[in-house]
């Protein structure tokens, strides 16, 4: 495959190198701002050699490419040179105000903040679920150096969280990302951690009381700590960018490397104690409150609802907005509900690519569905799936939709729970029998996958589609 010619392809039918204001990628996508979306010719791209399919969303002309993403980004920057901007997946992307409203705006900077947390969120689940595998092997020594080792890795990404989260946050907020990781740092100090959860002394800083709290989750009572917390450092962020700005405003620029910083460090420290930090915990234990009240009114209606969805949030970018749901969940109970149910969905979308790949007559088809089916069935990205073949011939995706509900409703009545925040796939299946939970949650889990992907594949293959014909 000419990655070169590919790139070249997409450049020319996107209005060519003089229309492309930014280029990004992220997992599956490139990411085209461009000057006027009216010259890009969507339906030839999207026949493209190396183009799945392209979305228009959010100001940006996306181009679903698969996991040859990176490969096709790389030529396209060679061919645009330096006079595109072009940036990391992780980066912020300017775009033109006016193709914005409220939502796409809050919708894209959540994208900026969790998205690139993913890898190695996923990689962590990964490493659980294989320490999870071998502590259910009979003899196996729990307290070996290299498992206490290899599980402190796995943790640091959640333990840590605020420090990674205040990162990507300032990237999208356009502040200074070591100011923020300072911020993330010091919540999560060993001092700060055990002045926050030692309720019964009274703390002040400035002779402003530091405010601690105690909750009452389910039927255990905890005390809330800034450690592997996710909404108190993206507020503080947040006010942070806007500080700054102001200070910018007011201090001349000589004074500007060390008064600004230092000032919104003493600023933000009392600042988070004393107001963000706890509005952060209110809001993130009224989120877990709100989803723990209407999982627990029925975990099968949450199960159909999210394993059933959950595809379709993908196609607008709207399952990032759900992924603090997710991390706050753990962060307050050690264990969620969510990723279990979008577990269901993803291997619907595999079962339903699979479908495809057996029924249709098109060699060119099958090959993408087929590439489509291992990504989502071992790692869980079924970008390639929905884009590849089951959105675009409509009634896979209908399928895959109706096994991803009956599958999350299997797990809802099983009430399956994710000790961590593994990615859904083969890889991390281990990692939904974790400590603490039961052999039958894990066996409600891996029936409802098993429904869900052989489903998706039978209903496929039963109902059809408007097949293909190749060129």
């Amino acid at each position: 495959m000419d990655y070169k010619k590919i790139a070249q392809d997409i450049i020319d039918n996107v209005g060519g190198k003089a229309n492309v204001k930014n280029m990004t990628h992220c997992f599956t996508r490139l990411r085209f701002v461009l000057k006027d979306s009216s010259k890009a010719d969507k339906a030839v791209v999207e026949r493209l050699e190396g183009v799945i399919s392209v979305v228009v969303a959010g100001g940006q002309f996306q181009v679903v490419c698969g996991n040859k993403v990176t490969k096709i980004y790389d030529a396209a920057v060679e061919l645009l040179g330096g006079a595109v901007k072009t940036e990391a997946a992780s980066e912020q992307v300017d775009i033109p105000a006016e193709k914005q409203n409220i939502g796409n705006m809050i919708l894209q900077k959540l994208t900026e903040i969790f998205t690139p947390l993913v890898p190695a969120i996923a990689a962590a689940g990964l490493i659980k679920g294989l320490l999870a595998a071998f502590a259910k092997i009979p003899g196996f020594d729990a307290t070996n150096s290299t498992y206490v080792i290899m599980n402190t890795a796995s943790n640091v990404i959640f333990y840590f969280m605020p420090i990674f989260l205040a990162y990507t946050s300032a990237k999208a907020m356009k502040c200074s990302p070591i100011i923020a990781m300072m911020l993330g740092g010091f919540i999560c100090h060993p001092t700060i951690d055990a002045l926050v959860q030692d309720v019964a002394t009274k703390s002040s800083i400035f002779g402003l009381p530091v405010v601690k709290m105690a909750f009452t989750v389910g039927e255990s009572t905890r005390i809330f700590a800034y450690t592997e917390s996710v909404i108190p450092i993206v507020l503080g962020v947040i006010v942070l960018a806007f500080l700054e700005k102001l200070l910018k405003k007011y201090i001349p620029d000589i004074l500007q490397l060390i008064l600004v910083p230092g000032i919104s460090l003493l600023v933000m420290v009392p600042v988070m104690l004393v107001v963000v930090g706890p509005v952060g915990i209110y809001v993130g234990y009224l989120a877990q409150l709100l989803y723990t009240s209407l999982y627990n009114f029925s975990p099968i209606l949450g199960g159909i609802i999210v394993g059933g969805l959950w595809g379709v949030f993908v196609i607008f970018g709207a399952h990032r907005a759900l992924l603090p749901i997710g991390l706050n969940d753990v962060a307050l109970t050690g264990t969620n509900t969510l990723m279990c149910f979008a577990g269901s969905a993803n291997f619907a979308q595999a079962g339903a690519a699979l479908g495809v790949m057996l029924k249709t007559k098109s060699k060119n088809l099958r090959q993408v569905a087929a590439s489509a089916t291992v990504s989502a069935w071992l790692v869980g990205v079924t970008e390639p799936a929905i884009y590849g073949c089951n959105l675009r011939l409509k009634r896979p995706m209908v399928c895959a939709v109706i096994a991803g509900a009956v599958g999350g409703a299997i797990m809802g009545i099983g009430r399956a729970v994710n000790t961590g925040f593994a990615n859904n796939g083969i890889l991390t299946i281990m990692s939904y029998w974790g400590e603490g939970t039961s052999f039958g949650q894990f066996l409600a889990y891996i029936i409802g996958i098993c429904v869900a992907f052989f489903g998706g594949a039978i209903l496929t293959y039963i109902v059809g589609f408007e097949d293909d014909k190749d060129k």
